[in-house]
């Protein structure tokens, strides 16, 4: 049952952003943006982490949990170190995961061979 949550969930989160990028003149990237900071707003509001407890991973994958992984970063941060743990936090909590993405993405232009378009 937690596999059909978690296809549901990112389904409809995956149809809500193809509606948005159809329906309005927003480009890719500002969509990105806003699910984000969409993400972080929910963490902040503390509606975010019960909805992906229930969810699973259909709410923690898309760019939603990357926001609200974010804010669980920056808002601990802060309570150790201030200030400055908005700076620091969010690089410490999302390191592992763009340290693999990246690596992993540099990886596949090995193997691929990506050429520029003309």
């Amino acid at each position: 049952m937690d596999y059909i949550k978690a296809f549901l969930v990112g389904g409809i989160i995956c149809m809500l952003v193809q509606i948005l990028m159809e329906k309005t003149k927003l480009m890719p990237g500002r969509i990105m943006v806003i699910l984000v900071v969409s993400g972080s707003i929910l963490g902040f509001l503390g509606i975010y982490e019960p909805f992906a407890e229930w969810a699973g991973a259909g709410a923690t994958v898309p760019l939603l949990g990357f926001g609200n992984l974010l804010w669980k970063g920056i808002s601990k941060a802060m309570a150790e170190d201030g200030i400055l743990g908005i700076f620091k936090g969010g690089f410490t909590a999302s390191a592992v995961g763009v340290s693999g993405a990246l690596i992993f993405g540099y990886i596949a232009s090995l193997i691929f061979k990506p050429k520029m378009k003309k």
